[in-house]
């Protein structure tokens, strides 16, 4: 399949599929004898298990750590329960972070009394950081 056929079968920009090749987390494409990208079923695999990593939100290393540990099945799972433990609590703190966020916009939020410009809660909470 070409790449076109891959980005559809993954629901992939183009774009992403070139950019996880370059940076190593899809491996180099074969090539037809007109130069263009050749994908198989194991690249739709691969891309897709890519895809679901990214929108759980691991970052790029941590695919690629996943990706190792998946290419070798006999490895000890634990590494994959640490990576995803880690991450998770990375999760955590930015949900607090959030939290702490939107708690201090809705004060923010609930400090407008109307008015003008000059007399603005809002504005002169923002400056005032």
């Amino acid at each position: 399949m070409l790449i076109g056929g891959l980005a559809k079968a993954t629901n992939t920009k183009v774009n992403t599929i070139r950019f996880y090749e370059d940076i190593g987390l899809m491996p180099v494409a074969a090539r037809t004898p007109s130069g263009q990208r050749s994908y198989t079923d194991d690249d739709v695999r691969r891309l897709s298990f890519i895809r679901h990593a990214r929108a759980l939100g691991f970052s790029t290393d941590e695919v690629r750590s996943l990706i190792e540990l998946k290419d070798t099945p006999d490895e000890d799972c634990e590494i994959a329960a640490q990576i995803a433990a880690s991450h998770l609590t990375s999760v955590e703190q930015r949900l607090a972070q959030l939290k702490r966020l939107r708690d201090e916009l809705a004060n923010v939020v609930s400090s407008c009394s109307g008015g003008k410009v000059i007399n603005c809660r809002i504005i002169e909470s923002i400056a005032e950081g």
